[in-house]
């Protein structure tokens, strides 16, 4: 599973923002099931941050939202990012799989 948190960030607040997500993102890295994640700016407008996390399935990051450290230290941060979908099925090439399609996913 992918997950792709942007966030759009005044140049004056960019130090603090920074800190601020490299925080929030060392949180997340440390529950169970996280797979990898990186901070990012945009190169062509720097007022954009990203946060990409990858999870072992959608259940590790549900319960790495619901732990009490994260919820203190991370979902604050979270919460100020672009209103839009951020999980993501991450579709390999010639897996064969219908994407998107309506059935229960693997929760672990």
């Amino acid at each position: 599973m992918l997950v792709v948190n942007r966030f759009r960030v005044a140049e004056a607040d960019a130090a603090s923002f920074r800190g601020d997500l490299e925080t929030a993102h060392g949180l997340l890295a440390s529950r169970p099931g996280y797979v990898d994640g990186t901070v990012g700016r945009n190169v062509d407008d720097p007022s954009l941050w990203v946060l990409q996390t990858r999870w072992a399935d959608v259940g590790s990051y549900r319960r790495a939202l619901s732990a009490y450290d994260v919820k203190l230290g991370a979902v604050p941060l979270l919460s100020r990012a672009l209103d839009e979908p951020s999980a993501y099925e991450v579709v390999d090439p010639g897996d064969g799989a219908v994407l998107n399609e309506a059935r229960p996913r693997d929760l672990r």
